[in-house]
């Protein structure tokens, strides 16, 4: 049996749709017939084959890992799941055996292993993950918001690590994670969230997601504007999700002495800081964040969205059949996108 799927076929700009067999499980795994995928900045950086793409990456490869679906198939030894199960992914395949999977800090395991990176990924009819990340979904979510838990993970453990509840809040850099960053930092309590972006369209989409002010960097000195929306003290937490290092430095010198900052955003070269003065001498707690807290976060996760104070529809903007996956890359490098979702078998009426 055969299955369309988005391939990496070789290093270079691009990707191909191509006929590929039906993967089988194998002993842990299972077969999840996709019904949503969505495009992430990762699968973005692959198809346009950037230098940590080119550094990471062996193709032929399935790109995405993001999804939703239903398994399919079991493979041996699997008896934790059923065939039917409405389930998302874990994109993380952790050893279990290193000192941080061993300690609790599964999410820096040492041995990760990423769908859509080092293995095949979701952009198919079909992928096969081992069932320890599969995650089942309540049978009434929207297959759209299903299939993008996997970064909304990654907004949710940024914008919890710190208390927010009666504390202003700057999140910096507004693509579909900052987006979802501003509506977790309300539904948190936040007393007023500012949203830092230059790009116009994703400046609109700040403010339906329940931004007090939206900023942008390009017209006005970010630094300064943070200062001014706090009479003149700085945010109490700032969310840096741009990687931008303009952006980081502003960022921190509007954060207040003391406060306190999640790093999200990846720079794409080594940067400069004023280490001593803007974050020694200031008090700055400064915290690195990568992928979701097994299962913490995913937890977190589901309490904001059964509970109703997060609605991340506005973050998803462009519903697409998988063969026009290369629009939705487009749209990406344009900027003209919240969060792009693709459907295997056609988009429905």
């Amino acid at each position: 049996m055969g299955m369309k799927a988005v391939v990496k076929t070789a290093p270079g700009p691009g990707a191909e749709l191509r006929e590929l067999d039906v993967p089988r499980p194998g002993p842990g795994e299972i077969l999840v017939k996709v019904r949503v995928a969505s495009i992430c900045g990762t699968d973005y950086h692959i198809y346009r084959w950037d230098p940590w793409s080119a550094g990471r990456v062996r193709p032929p490869l399935v790109l995405g890992h993001e999804f939703c679906g239903e398994v399919a198939e079991l493979g041996p030894g699997v008896g934790t799941l059923s065939v039917g199960d409405y389930v998302s992914a874990e994109s993380h395949v952790v050893c279990g055996t290193c000192l941080q999977c061993l300690t609790g800090q599964a999410h820096v395991c040492r041995n990760t292993r990423i769908l859509g990176v080092d293995r095949d990924g979701c952009f198919a009819e079909y992928v096969v993950i081992p069932a320890a990340n599969a995650w089942r979904n309540p049978p009434g979510l929207p297959a759209d918001v299903a299939s993008m838990q996997e970064p909304l993970g990654n907004a949710v453990h940024t914008a919890l690590h710190f208390p927010l509840v009666a504390r202003t809040v700057a999140v910096v850099g507004c693509g579909p994670i900052g987006l979802a960053a501003v509506g977790i930092a309300r539904a948190a309590g936040a007393a007023r969230v500012l949203a830092a972006e230059v790009n116009p369209y994703r400046q609109a989409l700040a403010a339906r997601m329940g931004a007090h002010r939206v900023i942008d960097p390009s017209r006005e000195d970010l630094a300064e504007a943070l200062l001014a929306e706090t009479g003149g003290l700085g945010v109490d937490v700032l969310l840096e999700m741009s990687g931008h290092p303009d952006a980081i430095r502003a960022g921190l010198r509007g954060t207040r002495s003391g406060g306190e900052v999640a790093l999200l955003g990846l720079p794409s070269a080594p940067l400069e800081l004023d280490l001593g003065g803007e974050v020694v001498m200031r008090g700055l707690t400064l915290q690195g964040i990568t992928g979701r807290r097994l299962w913490q976060t995913w937890y977190q996760m589901r309490s904001l969205l059964d509970s109703g104070v997060l609605d991340v529809t506005p973050v998803i903007t462009h519903r697409l059949p998988l063969e026009e996956f290369r629009l939705g890359m487009e749209l990406m490098a344009r900027g003209e996108c919240g969060k792009v979702v693709l459907y295997p078998g056609g988009v429905p009426s």
